[in-house]
């Protein structure tokens, strides 16, 4: 590859982003691909610290405009510290959540404004947005009976079905504004076949 290669993905709480991106990774591994594979907010020491103050159940008391704020945060330095380099580097960059997630869950889930959201982080990425993002797509109640198990429950995870409702329908707007690089993939099936098509898609972008 002579560029780097920017992706994301993204989807609601529970469609399985943390399982499918370390499958991708070992994959494109295996294929001599060079891949960094990174997870927002956080994926360097400084995000993570905004990390846990933005997922801690404990900060209830946090306005929604302070945690849109956080996360651009978290989110530029992140960028600055690992996905530019990697990206200069021309390696693969696979990453679990970038803007989407914002427009989605605080632009819609906190009801802030899609648009303002965006702005925020216009700010934060400099333009830097994905080559291609692999939509994980799962009935938001669905996705919530798959994460019901855990152990620790961050403080989105949390949040009343309408907040997730309203996330989903964040996402919608974000496939609307963005159908040139977001792909859909139906996170519903087995994940071997989740696999396959996040494969198949990557490495067409990839030639």
């Amino acid at each position: 590859m002579k560029k780097g290669l920017f992706i994301t993905l993204e989807g609601p709480d529970g469609s399985g982003k943390t399982t499918v991106a370390t499958l991708i990774v070992e994959e494109l591994k295996k294929r001599g691909f060079s891949v960094v594979h990174t997870r927002e907010p956080g994926g360097i020491e400084i995000a993570e610290q905004i990390r846990k103050v933005i997922l801690d159940p404990k900060n209830t008391a946090m306005d929604a405009r302070t945690e849109a704020l956080l996360y651009a945060a978290s989110r530029r330095q992140h960028l600055v510290e690992r996905v530019f380099p990697a990206l200069k580097e021309g390696k693969i960059v696979l990453c679990e959540r970038f803007l989407d997630s914002s427009l989605a869950y605080q632009g819609y889930g906190r009801q802030i404004g899609f648009d303002d959201v965006l702005k925020i982080n216009d700010f934060a990425i400099e333009g830097c947005f994905p080559d291609l993002t692999l939509f994980l797509d799962i009935d938001e109640e669905e996705g919530l009976k798959r994460i019901g198990d855990r152990a620790f429950k961050d403080r989105l995870d949390q949040e009343s079905i309408d907040f997730h409702h309203r996330v989903k329908q964040g996402y919608e707007e974000v496939l609307r504004r963005f159908p040139e690089r977001i792909r859909i993939v139906d996170a519903s099936r087995p994940v071997e076949e989740v696999l396959k098509n996040c494969l198949d898609i990557i490495l067409e972008a990839a030639e």
